[in-house]
C-alpha cells in the first residue's frame, strides 16, 4: 500500500490449491502474463506484450541470459512466485521492460514441519512431493529444509512424456539474533521429448487433432539440468543499518534432438503443394546449449527520519558474469527424403540411420558451435521517503556497464577466439508518487526506464544496440474487508526500442534483426485475499493494446504477437468451517480467459480466444497432531480445444510451433502434514 508501483503474489496456498506443478500455470492468476512456450516447455512469459525469458531466483538471475529460454522451476520448493509490474524493478538490473519474474524459494524454519503427498491423475500422471524442515540444535540456532518432488507422466500429445526429480536441501546458521546466513542446493533433472507442436494452415491453426504429432516415437530421449548453489547473508548492525549479501550459481544444461518441419525459414515450404498440401515435408535437428551464470549483490538499508520525515533508505552493488555453448547439428532447411508425413493420416517409424546422419552433419557448416559471455556490473541506489504518514516519495535509480560478446566456429576455442566484444553503460533513473487519504486506498504514479544490453549479431556480423524501455503507470490501491482484501488497478504506457527477431534470411541460426519500436499500453486489476473466514479469490483482467510502432519490414501497426487485448481469471475458494459434519471440507473453481491473439508479427494467422473452467474440492481430516488430506482437481472441466501461445522464433517460426493447451484432466492426490 505503500509502494508507487504494481506488485503481485501468486501465494504457495494458490499453488496448492490448484495443484500446479510449474510457474507458467501460477502466473495464469496475475494480470497481463502470458506463457510463450518453444519446443512445448513452460518457459518464457510475455509480461504487457513483452517477452520475459529471465526468471530471478531469490532476487538474483538464475541460467544464461544469452542462451535459450529461461531454466525449469517446479513449484515443489516454492514459497510463492512474485510478478514486478514494468520496469519499476530495475534495482535488480537486467529485466524487460514489461516487467520481473521472481520465484521465492522455501527456507528453513527452526518449527519442525514434515508433509508428503501423492498425486495421482490423466494421461498416467505421477507425482511424489516433500518437504520436511525444522532445528538441527537445541538452541535453534542450526535449521535445515529437505524439499523435492518426482513427477512421471504421458501426455495428451502422442509421444511426449516427462520424467523429472527435483530435490533442495537448505540449511540455516543464525549465530545471534542480528545475524542469519542460508546455504541452500537445488538440483533438477528432466528427461523429456521435444515437442514440436502443431501448424497453421491459412489464418487458424490446422484442423487436426490436437493429440497429434509429427515427432516420431523413436526420436532420441531429450534430458535437461539444472543445478543452483544458493547463498544468503543479513547481519543488522543495529536497528537502523542491515547488510545483506546473496550469491547464485547456476549451472544448465539442456539437450534435446526432433524431427521438425523443413524449410524452417520460409515456413511455405513445410507443406508439398504437390500432394495438395497434406504432406508435411520434415527433417531432424539436434541442439544442445550449456551456460553457467555467477551473480552476487550487496544491500545496505537503513530506516532514519530527518527532519519530520521518514526514510527507507537502499544502496548497493551487483555483478553477473554468464558464459555460454550452443552447440547445433542437422539441418535447419533442406527435406530429408523419406521424412515426409501425411497430415491427415500419418504413418510413424524413422530409421536410426537417419538420427546418425543428422548428429555427423554440423549446421551451419564450419560455423555450428556458438559462445556467449555477457558480465554486468551495476550501483543502485532508492530513497523511500514518507512524510505525514500519507504522502510517500519514491526516488532512485541504477548505473550499468555492460560487456557483451559472441563468437561461431567448429570449436570452443575457435568460437572464443573469434569473440567480437561490445560494451554499453546506461543510467536507469525510477522515480514514484504514492497518497495515501485513507488507510485503505492508496493512489500513486511512476516513471522508470530500463535498459537491456543485447548479446547478438546481425546477419552482417554486427552488434546490436541495447534494447531500452520507458514506462509511465498511474493506479490505485485498496485493501477491504479489514485489510483482508488487495486491489490493484493500474494503467501504464510503455514503450521499447530495438527489439530483435530471428533474421531468417540468414544462415546463421542465431542471427537476428532489430524489430525497430514496440509500445504497449493498457489497464489492469488484480484482486486477491479474503471476503469472509470462508470465501477467498484471486482474480485478475487485464486490457492490452500492444503494437509494433517501428519496423525495418513494414509491420508498423501490426498487433504484437500472442497478447490477448482482452485476458482474465478467477479462482474462488469455499472453505467449510461452521458445520461440523463438514468442517474440513473445502472447494472452489476457477475460469482462465483469454481473447484472439495474433501468431506472428506479421499479423498473418490468429489464435482463438478461449474460455477453460476448472474446479477442486478437498477434505482436511484430523489425526491426533497430524492432518490428511484428500483432493480432487479438474482442469479443463469443459474439455474446450484451446491454444496457449505459438513459437517465439526460439526454436521455430510461430507458423510452425502452435502449442494447444490441454484437454480435461483429472487429478487426485493425498498429503499427510504432522
Amino acid at each position: 500500500m505503500d509502494t508507487p508501483v504494481s506488485v503481485q503474489v501468486v501465494p504457495r496456498a494458490v499453488m496448492q490449491d490448484q495443484q500446479t506443478t510449474r510457474i507458467k500455470d501460477a502466473l495464469e492468476n496475475v494480470s497481463g502474463v502470458r506463457p510463450q512456450t518453444s519446443l512445448g516447455r513452460g518457459h518464457g512469459f510475455l509480461i504487457r506484450g513483452f517477452r520475459n525469458q529471465r526468471v530471478f531466483r531469490n532476487g538474483l538471475v538464475a541460467g544464461g541470459i544469452s542462451i535459450g529460454e529461461a531454466p525449469e522451476f517446479d513449484t515443489a520448493n516454492l514459497q510463492s512466485v512474485e510478478v514486478l509490474k514494468g520496469p519499476a524493478a530495475i534495482l535488480f538490473g537486467r529485466i524487460e521492460p514489461g516487467g520481473m519474474i521472481n520465484v521465492v524459494t522455501k527456507r528453513p524454519e527452526d518449527t519442525p514441519h514434515y508433509s508428503l503427498e501423492q498425486r495421482f491423475g490423466s494421461y498416467d500422471f505421477y507425482r511424489t512431493e516433500w518437504d520436511a524442515t525444522g532445528a538441527i540444535t537445541e538452541d535453534r540456532s542450526w535449521s535445515y529444509r529437505f524439499a523435492g518432488a518426482y513427477q512421471n507422466n504421458e501426455s495428451f500429445r502422442d509421444f511426449n512424456f516427462n520424467d523429472r526429480i527435483l530435490v533442495q536441501p537448505s540449511v540455516t546458521w543464525r549465530p545471534t539474533d542480528a545475524t542469519e546466513m542460508t546455504l541452500e542446493v537445488e538440483a533438477l533433472y528432466q528427461e523429456y521429448q521435444a515437442d514440436r507442436g502443431l501448424f497453421a494452415i491459412g489464418d487458424r491453426p490446422a484442423p487436426i487433432p490436437i493429440s497429434r504429432s509429427f515427432i516420431d516415437p523413436d526420436d532420441p530421449i531429450d534430458t535437461l539440468s539444472r543445478v543452483n548453489l544458493g547463498f544468503t547473508l543479513s547481519h543488522a548492525f543495529n536497528e537502523t543499518w542491515t547488510l545483506r549479501n546473496r550469491f547464485l550459481a547456476s549451472f544448465n544444461e539442456d539437450d534435446n534432438f526432433s524431427v521438425k518441419p523443413a524449410n524452417a525459414f520460409t515456413v511455405q515450404q513445410f507443406l508439398d503443394p504437390g500432394t495438395g498440401n497434406r504432406t508435411y515435408l520434415r527433417n531432424i535437428f539436434s541442439q544442445a546449449a550449456e551456460s553457467e551464470t555467477y551473480t552476487t549483490n550487496l544491500d545496505l538499508t537503513g530506516n532514519l527520519e530527518l527532519w519530520g520525515t521518514r526514510h527507507q533508505t537502499l544502496v548497493g552493488f551487483d555483478f553477473l558474469r554468464s558464459t555460454g555453448t550452443y552447440l547445433t547439428r542437422g539441418n535447419f532447411l533442406s527435406p530429408v527424403p523419406g521424412l515426409e508425413i501425411d497430415i491427415y493420416n500419418p504413418v510413424y517409424g524413422i530409421d536410426r540411420s537417419f538420427y546418425a546422419n543428422a548428429l555427423a552433419t554440423p549446421f551451419p557448416a564450419g560455423r555450428n558451435h556458438s559462445y556467449f559471455r555477457d558480465e554486468w556490473y551495476g550501483v543502485y541506489f532508492q530513497d523511500h521517503i514518507t512524510l505525514w504518514d500519507k504522502l510517500h516519495i519514491l526516488g532512485g535509480g541504477r548505473y550499468d556497464w555492460a560487456t557483451t560478446g559472441r563468437g561461431l566456429g567448429d570449436s570452443f576455442s575457435a568460437a572464443e577466439a573469434d569473440l567480437p566484444s561490445r560494451e554499453d553503460e546506461a543510467f536507469s533513473p525510477r522515480v514514484g508518487i504514492l497518497y495515501q487519504p485513507w488507510y485503505w486506498l492508496s493512489v500513486y504514479g511512476n516513471w522508470t526506464t530500463s535498459f537491456g544490453a543485447n548479446n547478438a549479431i546481425t546477419g552482417s556480423g554486427a552488434t546490436v544496440d541495447p534494447e531500452i524501455g520507458e514506462q509511465f503507470e498511474a493506479g490505485l490501491k485498496t485493501e477491504l474487508f479489514d485489510q483482508r482484501l488487495t486491489t490493484t488497478l493500474a494503467y501504464y504506457h510503455l514503450t521499447k526500442e530495438n527489439i530483435l527477431t530471428r533474421d531468417f534470411s540468414s544462415p546463421d541460426p542465431n542471427a537476428v534483426a532489430p524489430i525497430g519500436e514496440a509500445r504497449s499500453q493498457g489497464i489492469e486489476l488484480d484482486v486477491s485475499g479474503q471476503i469472509t473466514d470462508e470465501l477467498s479469490l484471486i482474480g485478475s483482467y487485464a486490457f492490452t493494446d500492444a503494437r509494433i510502432t517501428k519496423d525495418n519490414e513494414g509491420r508498423q501497426g501490426n498487433r504484437m504477437n500472442n497478447v490477448p487485448e482482452h485476458a482474465g481469471s478467477l479462482w474462488l475458494k469455499y472453505d467449510i468451517r461452521r458445520y461440523e459434519p463438514l468442517n474440513g471440507l473445502s472447494f472452489g473453481a476457477g475460469v482462465f480467459i483469454a481473447g484472439q491473439r495474433e501468431g506472428d508479427d506479421a499479423n498473418t494467422f490468429v489464435l482463438p480466444g478461449y474460455v477453460r473452467l476448472d474446479a477442486f474440492a478437498a477434505y482436511r481430516y484430523r489425526l491426533g497432531d497430524a492432518n490428511l488430506i484428500a483432493q480432487f482437481n479438474i482442469r479443463n472441466l469443459l474439455d474446450k480445444t484451446y491454444y496457449e501461445s505459438t513459437d517465439p522464433f526460439q526454436s521455430a517460426p510461430p507458423r510452425v510451433g502452435i502449442y494447444p493447451g490441454a484437454p480435461l484432466m483429472a487429478m487426485g492426490s493425498i498429503r499427510l502434514e504432522f
